[in-house]
């Protein structure tokens, strides 16, 4: 298979992993907030054919930005629907984040002990990819513009007539914003965010470091 050919293959088998822990975040913390509704409709699964939009999913793995389908939810079912619906859209990104972090911790466990090979070759790149991609899809989405899962805690801060009034454009703003995403308007400020985030997993793994410092250690020891 050639460079091209692979680069593409892990976007996908990457894009397969994400975006259904992305949307499975929203219908569990829908459902633990009191809400049923993402359950029901089968959500709370971590299968891709549950969420994938074919044509969100061709775009995210050709172009790097797409969609999946929208996890249904009732606020009226939350004790408090503000708040509720805020979390409940954070808990996508946290849900890319935890995965993230995971990935990193993995990452340097695989380049620190595991054989040099093809196979563990591909692993560091399968999981770096991992990393970046749900760097990338927890820092977009916090992006507090609709339809963006940020955009919901703006109904914590702002009036409610105001809020609605806004979101009456969500398909227009999503165009526009999907437009200035393709033309690379917000490429230096998600850049730099997603390096802060990447800078956080380094040092928030940095208990791997340790660990394979102290097997280095240890096995010069046993070596003399």
């Amino acid at each position: 298979m050639t460079i091209t050919g692979i680069y593409y293959l892990t976007r996908l088998l990457v894009t397969l992993v994400a975006i259904p822990i992305h949307e499975m975040g929203h219908a569990l913390a829908s459902w633990l907030l009191g809400d049923p509704t993402a359950r029901a409709q089968g959500r709370l699964s971590l299968n891709p054919l549950r969420h994938f939009d074919l044509l969100g999913t061709l775009c995210m793995v050709v172009a790097g930005v797409g969609w999946a389908k929208p996890v249904s939810i009732d606020p009226r079912r939350f004790k408090n629907p503000k708040l509720g619906m805020a979390v409940t859209a954070l808990a996508g990104p946290a849900a890319n984040l935890v995965l993230a972090y995971l990935s990193m911790a993995a990452w340097k466990a695989v380049y620190y002990w595991a054989p040099a090979n093809a196979v563990s070759q591909y692993a560091v790149y399968f999981l770096q990819y991992m990393i970046m991609m749900n760097v990338g899809l927890a820092v977009f989405n916090l992006i507090p513009v609709p339809p963006l899962d940020g955009s919901r805690v703006l109904l914590l801060v702002l009036p409610r007539r105001l809020y609605f009034r806004v979101m009456q454009y969500e398909k227009v703003i999503l165009v526009i914003l999907l437009a200035v995403v393709w033309y690379g308007a917000l490429n230096g400020p998600l850049a730099w965010a997603n390096n802060q985030v990447w800078n956080l997993l380094v040092d928030g793994t940095g208990w791997v470091d340790q660990l394979a410092y102290a097997s280095y250690l240890s096995g010069i020891g046993t070596r003399v």
